[in-house]
C-alpha cells in the first residue's frame, strides 16, 4: 500500500494507491457511511491499514485523483522528525570523523523546516557551506515506547525518502550545533510517498539503495545494509525512554553528502520508494 499527500484547488488531500491509480480518501466515505480520517498519520496503524485494504477491495467505481509525485506534499503531518548521524562510513569520511561507537549521532528537527517535493531550497546567510544528504526514512505507525529491536516492524508502518540539508560549516565548528544547523527553512524534504512495509521483506529492505544525486551526478550511493546501526537498532534507540507518536519519521543516515550552491538540482533517490528533487534558489 502507498500513501501520498497532494495539494489541490480544494486544499491538501491524502490519497492511497490502488490498481494503478490514486484514490482520495474522501471518495471512500460513500462506501463506509462515515468519514474516514484524512490525516495520513491517523491511517498508519495496522488495524486502520487493514480496514482500508478491505475497503479498497470493494471499490469498483470512483474518481481518481491526479497525483504527480514530483509535486507531492511532504508526507509528514504528525509526530517528530528524528535523525541518525554518521550511520554510513562514507558520510563520516565526508566530515573527517569517526563513527560513534555506542550509537549513532542523533538530532531532533523542527517541522517548520519541511518543504514539499519540487520546492526550492533557500541557502541561509548564516552558512557558507550547505550540504544535502539522501536518506531512507522510517515512518512510525502507532504510538510506541521502549520497542525492542526484534519487534521494530510491529511499530513501523512504512518507509519514505528523505532529503536532509545541513549547514556543514556550522557543525564543523561545533558538533553541538547540529539541531540549529539542520533547522533552517526548506532544509528537509520527506516523501513523496509512504510505502508500507509489506512491500519489503528484510532482505529487500537491506538491499535498497540510497543515493545522493547532484545535477544528474551520483555523489554517494550505498545499500541500507551498509549502515553501522541497522533499522532494528535505530527503532530501539530512538524509542528508548520516550514516546514516539504516529507519523514520526526516523531518518536513518546518509551514504554521503553533496555541497549545494545556487542553481543546483539536488535529489534523494531511494530505490523502490521514491525520488525527491529540488532546485537551489539562485
Amino acid at each position: 500500500m502507498r500513501f501520498a499527500r497532494v495539494n489541490t484547488h480544494n486544499g491538501l488531500r491524502t490519497a492511497v494507491s490502488h490498481l494503478g491509480g490514486w484514490i482520495p480518501l474522501s471518495a471512500l466515505d460513500a462506501f463506509t457511511g462515515r468519514q474516514l480520517p484524512y490525516r495520513l498519520s491517523d491511517l498508519l496503524d495496522a488495524a486502520r491499514r487493514q480496514e482500508l485494504a478491505e475497503l479498497l477491495d470493494q471499490v469498483t467505481d470512483v474518481d481518481l485523483l491526479d497525483v504527480r509525485l514530483e509535486e507531492a506534499a511532504t508526507v509528514v503531518d504528525g509526530g517528530d522528525i528524528w535523525g541518525a548521524g554518521l550511520n554510513y562510513l562514507g558520510h563520516s569520511q565526508d566530515l573527517s570523523t569517526q563513527q560513534p561507537a555506542s550509537g549513532p549521532g542523533s538530532y531532533l528537527r523542527p517541522r517548520g523546516c519541511l518543504i514539499d517535493n519540487g520546492g526550492q531550497i533557500e541557502l541561509p546567510a548564516q552558512s557558507g557551506r550547505v550540504t544535502a544528504e539522501a536518506e531512507l526514512g522510517l515512518v512510525v505507525g502507532q504510538e510506541c515506547k521502549n520497542v525492542r529491536g526484534q519487534e521494530w516492524r510491529s511499530v513501523i508502518a512504512g518507509v519514505t525518502a528523505v532529503l536532509d540539508m545541513t549547514a556543514e560549516d556550522v557543525i564543523r565548528e561545533n558538533p553541538r550545533y547540529i539541531p540549529w544547523a539542520k533547522g533552517f527553512d526548506t532544509f528537509c524534504s520527506v516523501g513523496p510517498q509512504v510505502v508500507t512495509l509489506d512491500e519489503f521483506d528484510d532482505q529487500a529492505l537491506r538491499s535498497t539503495r540510497v543515493s545522493t544525486v547532484r545535477n544528474g551526478e551520483v555523489i554517494a550511493s550505498a545499500p541500507v545494509s551498509d549502515m553501522k546501526y541497522d533499522l532494528a537498532f535505530l527503532v530501539e534507540y530512538f524509542s528508548a525512554g520516550r514516546t514516539l507518536a504516529p507519523g514520526t519519521v526516523i531518518c536513518t543516515g546518509t551514504p554521503g553528502a553533496a555541497v549545494i550552491e545556487p542553481g543546483d538540482t539536488i535529489s534523494s533517490l531511494v530505490e523502490g520508494v521514491g525520488t525527491l528533487s529540488h532546485t537551489v534558489k539562485g
